[in-house]
């Protein structure tokens, strides 16, 4: 006695699976446009500068004349290899909050944006719009690794 299996045809109307998929297109799409908005009112939590030193890499990152730019808590930090030791400062323009960078060639920070000089001893202003002096950091190499920490 073989009892026949019976298999029952369910009818879905292709209209309802048309719904279906553009109600998740929508839904996708939707997500697509106000994830970036949510991300924007709660973004990621970074210090201004780090409570707790931040390590950068091995003492030999910043070959001597050269520099080097390194993230540091939500700004990046600028560091220099002088002749009288490491050196670092925020790598942000006192002036209008532009990225600085260091030129082997006049010994100085600049800031490309304004023509903004900076000292590299003590990051005061030498010339331009810049206001105050750049923010100075602490640098130093423990365990043999190069670390940045917060002011001065």
């Amino acid at each position: 006695m073989e009892k026949a299996i019976s298999v029952e045809k369910t009818n879905i109307p292709r209209r309802s699976i048309l719904r279906l998929f553009t109600g998740l297109l929508g839904v996708l799409g939707a997500t697509i446009l106000i994830g970036p908005v949510i991300a924007y009112f709660w973004p990621a939590k970074l210090e201004e500068i780090p409570s707790e030193p931040v390590a950068v890499g091995a003492p030999d990152l910043v070959p001597p004349g050269g520099s080097t730019t390194v993230r540091f808590g939500r700004y990046p930090a600028l560091i220099v290899n002088t002749p009288d030791g490491l050196r670092a400062y925020s790598a942000v323009c006192t002036h209008f909050a532009c990225l600085v960078k260091w030129n082997p060639d006049s010994g100085m920070i600049e800031c490309p944006c304004h023509a903004g000089y900076f000292n590299v001893s003590d990051g005061s202003v030498i010339s331009g719009p810049p206001p105050e002096p750049l923010l100075r950091l602490n640098v130093y190499v423990a365990d043999n690794i190069l670390y940045v920490a917060g002011e001065a």
